[in-house]
């Protein structure tokens, strides 16, 4: 019983994580602009520097970006 708990919960951390791995591709592209419109202007290496943050809070970033 313990390993089908086991193997369900690691199963969910890495939907979350896959989904946040693809969602910060396009936060960094395009959804970073719609939050701070200077951040179209900055270095690719900036734009590096959002990606573990949108990985780990894809929810939030994601409904920030929806609303407009």
């Amino acid at each position: 019983m313990s390993e089908i708990l086991a193997l369900v919960l690691a199963n969910i951390i890495l939907l979350y994580f896959g989904t946040g791995v693809v969602f910060s591709l396009y936060f960094v592209l395009k959804g970073a602009a719609k939050l701070d419109p200077l951040i179209a202007q900055s270095k690719w290496t900036v734009k590096l520097l959002l990606i573990p943050g949108a990985i780990a809070t894809w929810p939030i970033l994601w409904r920030k970006t929806q609303i407009k």
